[in-house]
């Protein structure tokens, strides 16, 4: 039996915790853990082309918002350790267990990535009435709960298991029956999955018991060294160290030097002794990258000195997901519509996890992030709802960034809690430039934008950089427009520090985004890409979107090529099945049609029609996107959620608006819901609408009639990011066909020269 409910089953000694307002209790931390289960697409929706897993690879775990730690039941499997598949990189997923399965409660998981090799679940906790033996037994789970900040299931063994976190700790707490011998073990030696090659062996491991009740510990994992303190209330209980399942009766310190994958063997620490029905014995978790002291340390900030913490922590990590959530409200009546909006919005604070005072990497204080994964798919939607709702934790991310590029060599395209280069290096470039841009042009306060400009510029200049400068292109060709537009939010910076040289050095690079195209096409050139082909990539928002429509020879032949892209007119396609073949793959690929959703490199793809005039065809794909490719229930994501990039971009398209990233710009499109209030720096910026309609299976399509802006009638369908950080009213009128608003003034196109300097831009005589 599953229940989404905040109400514990009967077996389950705490309270329910129902904050007083907002969208909390609205959020099902299951969807997107299953595969997609989505109804049948018609229109254009049936059309599009899934080449990625057709599964979330969300978890239902306990987290805090953008925090440090999380913790979930772990049955091993892809990606986040928990639930029932195989890894799997294409098609339907493919199951592994025939249920949902543990073998305990892990610490620290990927939400809704891939394959990206870095899965964590340290610290594994299994309540147990069996010997260490049977420690790896997975057990079914059943009656499972879930919401923001708390998740509880029970074991077949009968075992009541309950999780909560704090931004630096975790909570457990098992209530057991009537039992001789019950135990709760803690093994340091699991990390990743159980997928081929997908456990992750610790280097080094160092355990002591320190008192009755209390253990600290550490493991370097991939060069990054995770401390632990922990404490547990059953005094009665005997506290042990164990190596190799076999029990070290007196033993106080386990001292591991140099493990080896041959030479692992489990070890850990165990509580063990005789327990009554009902009978609830609590752990608390204090983790740093510092060591154990600022480990406990953290356990104390988080959970205090008093003996019993879940209760009090699950409350405060309650409210602090409501505030969150809060942040944004919308209006309907639709129970099943504010479920998935809330919880894309949960899913879009999950990550990245900042952890001031914490890189383990260099001694100085200040900001620290991990799980920026990944960067490409966040970069578009994520970063700037980041930005836009708690501005002062955007300011702490980029200046975790700046400290990652001096201190590594270079910005992430995705960084995990791990020691060594950016592994991600191929599938883009540039990216954190957007970022940062955006937070420049709002002029946001707390950043050094002289010491920016530094590791911006040199940043742009390290792996495909050189070629850029060089040859005026690089290949991968999507690496082109990457550090095209890379330069050209650098140039932001550099006005801001008032270095005109840069200026007129980064404005002559940024304009070689046009090398990258083939003029005969209008699309890019051929090239390798990274998940995707050319025609996914063919349609990024860049800075002078006026230039690449004339390249593809105007208004016109650009939404020829849209409309090719979106599938008006075409055939519906089957989709990928289990475990597809090469040739079906090819066959996908081939139909060069975009991926709806289920793979984020075209998720911005949409709003290209508005650059051309036609913000009517915008109207119609995000329509069939936001209500056919999103639903409830486990199954409720068509792909990966990316540690938010797809749930954010649900966010941003059901509001109305879209974040143009780098470019301090929002285009305006048709609202999905009634009306809607952001909080934002300067107040709230509202979204209210006339002539709206509910959307339901016959309900058709709303186009935008007119639009005002604070009072005043506004042509444009776009408004500048300052605006709309400032707050004001935006109210939408809508009716049932085009109109003219939004067709004639064009969103903003630079273009800072007049011709292409670079000689392979010369020689193809581009405009």
């Amino acid at each position: 039996m599953e229940t989404r409910s905040a109400v514990a089953t009967a077996s389950t000694p705490s309270q329910p915790v129902t904050p007083s307002r907002g969208s909390w209790d609205h959020v099902d931390p299951f969807l997107g853990t299953g595969a997609t289960d989505l109804p049948p697409r018609t229109g254009i929706a049936a059309t599009w082309w899934w080449p990625k897993p057709q599964v979330g690879n969300t978890h239902p775990g306990a987290t805090y918002p953008l925090g440090m730690v999380s913790a979930c039941a772990y049955s091993g499997a892809y990606p986040a350790g928990y639930g029932q598949y195989d890894l799997g990189t294409e098609g339907l997923p493919v199951p592994i267990y025939d249920g949902l399965l543990a073998s305990g409660f892990t610490h620290f998981q990927q939400t809704g990535t891939g394959a990206i090799r870095k899965y964590y679940n340290y610290f594994r906790v299994t309540p147990m009435l069996a010997p260490l033996d049977a420690l790896d037994t997975l057990w079914e789970l059943t009656d499972e709960v879930a919401e923001p900040g708390y998740y509880a299931a029970t074991l077949a063994s009968g075992i009541r298991c309950e999780i909560t976190v704090g931004p630096r700790s975790a909570v457990h707490r098992y209530t057991f029956g009537d039992h001789h011998d019950a135990r709760v073990v803690i093994d340091l030696s699991l990390g990743g999955l159980t997928i081929p090659h997908g456990s992750t062996i610790p280097l080094r491991s160092h355990l002591a018991s320190i008192s009755p009740g209390v253990a600290q510990g550490q493991i370097v994992v991939e060069g990054a060294p995770l401390s632990v303190h922990v404490e547990c209330d059953a005094d009665s209980w005997r506290q042990m160290l164990w190596y190799d399942r076999r029990l070290m009766p007196g033993g106080t310190r386990l001292d591991l030097d140099s493990i080896r994958p041959t030479t692992l063997r489990p070890f850990g620490l165990m509580w063990a002794g005789p327990t009554v029905a009902g009978q609830v014995v609590e752990l608390r978790f204090g983790f740093s990258l510092r060591g154990v002291e600022q480990a406990r340390e953290n356990l104390l900030r988080d959970c205090g000195t008093e003996r019993s913490a879940f209760a009090t922590r699950r409350a405060a990590t309650a409210r602090a997901w409501s505030e969150h959530l809060d942040l944004i409200e919308v209006e309907t009546p639709s129970a099943q519509r504010r479920t998935v909006f809330a919880t894309a919005l949960y899913h879009s604070l999950i990550k990245p996890s900042l952890a001031p005072n914490e890189s383990p990497f260099w001694p100085a204080q200040g900001p620290f992030a991990f799980d920026i994964c990944t960067m490409w798919d966040i970069y578009r939607t994520q970063l700037p709802l980041l930005t836009m709702l708690l501005p002062d934790r955007a300011v702490e991310l980029a200046n975790a960034l700046l400290h990652i590029c001096e201190e590594e060599g270079n910005f992430p395209i995705g960084y995990r809690m791990a020691r060594g280069a950016d592994r991600f290096s191929r599938q883009a470039s540039a990216l954190a430039h957007t970022f940062l841009a955006d937070l420049c042009q709002l002029g946001l306060p707390g950043i050094d934008w002289d010491w920016a400009l530094v590791h911006m510029h040199n940043d742009l200049r390290r792996t495909y950089g050189e070629d850029f400068l060089r040859d005026g292109r690089v290949e991968p060709i999507s690496h082109t427009l990457d550090l095209a537009l890379g330069y050209w939010c650098t140039a932001k910076a550099a006005r801001v520090c008032r270095d005109e040289a840069l200026v007129r050095d980064f404005d002559r690079f940024a304009g070689w985004w046009v090398n990258a195209f083939d003029v005969d096409t209008g699309l890019l050139r051929d090239s390798t890409f990274y998940e995707g082909g050319l025609w996914n990539y063919s349609f990024r928002l860049l800075p002078d979107m006026g230039q690449r429509i004339r390249l593809a020879g105007g208004d016109a032949a650009f939404v020829d090529l849209l409309d090719r892209f979106f599938g008006f007119g075409a055939d519906p396609v089957r989709q990928p099945g289990r475990s597809p073949d090469a040739t079906e793959m090819a066959a996908g690929y081939a139909l060069n049609r975009f991926e709806g959703l289920n793979n984020e490199p075209d998720m911005e793809a949409p709003w290209a029609y508005t650059y051309a005039g036609r913000p009517d065809r915008t109207t119609e794909v995000v329509h069939a996107a936001v209500h056919q490719m999103f639903g409830t229930g486990r199954g409720g994501l068509p792909g990966n959620d990316d540690s938010g990039g797809l749930s954010s971009w649900y966010v941003w398209a059901s509001l109305g608006l879209f974040p143009v990233a780098g470019q301090n710009l929002f285009l305006v499109n048709t609202p999905h819901f009634r009306r809607s209030r952001i909080s934002v720096a300067g107040g709230s910026f509202e979204i209210t609408t006339v002539g709206f309609l509910e959307p339901g299976p016959d309900v058709p399509v709303q186009y935008v009639q007119s639009v005002t802006f604070d009072g005043e009638p506004l042509q444009r369908a776009w408004l500048g990011g300052s605006e709309v950080h400032a707050g004001g009213r935006l109210e939408v009128s809508l009716g049932p066909g085009p109109s003219d608003w939004g067709t004639t003034e064009r969103p903003p196109s630079v273009s800072p020269y007049q011709s292409p300097t670079h000689p392979i831009a010369t020689r193809r005589g581009l405009p």
